[in-house]
């Protein structure tokens, strides 16, 4: 079983948004404290992209095919993944935790682990797979304290 012990950082992550926390407290009584958070302006696809899909000459007389334009909202939801994979290794690297839980979803998840420098990756205590960044702090306790429990 994985503990909540006092000074563990708890990441919670949604493609979008990241708050840092850390426990302050022990496993029995976890009591997270927001510590820092990274949130990204990404508008919609539309309002990032400059014209509409192209349009390319197919092998037919007057026929036309459009081509895919590159999702921009998208792309930048992968990016903040790969950002705050950075950011964690800064941190590790300073020196500024031991043991790390991860709360984000699967796809954010997905692209942290690949991301992830073994020196993080080696102080991941916990993985959770959940959205939880619209979540009261209250609630991220009893959540991540009930998913470490079970695991």
């Amino acid at each position: 079983m994985t503990t909540l012990t006092n000074g563990t950082w708890v990441v919670i992550a949604d493609s979008e948004k990241a708050l840092f926390l850390r426990n302050l407290t022990d496993h029995a009584n976890p009591n997270l404290d927001v510590f820092d958070e990274d949130e990204q302006e990404n508008p919609s696809d539309r309002a990032q992209s400059a014209n509409r899909p192209g349009r390319m000459n197919d092998t037919g007389v007057g026929q036309r095919s459009a081509m895919d334009d590159t999702d921009w909202h998208e792309l930048a939801k992968d990016r903040f993944a790969s950002d705050l994979a950075d950011k964690l290794y800064t941190e590790a690297h300073k020196g500024h935790f031991d043991k790390l839980v991860i709360v984000a979803s699967p796809q954010v998840l997905g692209v942290l682990r690949d991301e992830m420098h073994k020196e993080v990756a080696d102080k991941v205590v916990a993985e959770v797979p959940k959205t939880l960044t619209n979540h009261p702090v209250d609630e991220i306790e009893k959540l991540v304290k009930r998913e470490l429990d079970a695991a």
